[in-house]
């Protein structure tokens, strides 16, 4: 039978290898950058709105100023009508 490995019955047995194939996953490291990716822009989003938001505030207390301004001047007319009654009526 020589030298070549037999298996029964004077058949040859086939020779298989043992192979291991090792992949790297690299799923986990397009996963991170998507996550960096978007925590960066929610707290760019974040920012941007926070300076609007504060900007409308400002805007708020500006108006309320000026309505405040305006009542100013609605009572002093009121007032400087009521002196200009009370002249003409003596």
């Amino acid at each position: 039978m020589g030298d070549a490995p037999s298996g029964r019955d004077g058949q040859q047995s086939p020779v298989s290898p043992h192979v291991s194939v090792v992949q790297r996953s690299r799923g986990s490291g397009v996963v991170f950058a998507l996550v960096a990716i978007a925590l960066i822009l929610a707290i760019a989003f974040f920012y941007m709105t926070n300076e609007r938001r504060g900007d409308r505030q400002a805007d708020k207390v500006t108006q309320a100023a000026g309505s405040v301004d305006d009542a100013a001047k609605v009572v002093g007319e009121a007032a400087r009508n009521a002196a200009d009654t009370l002249r003409n009526d003596h």
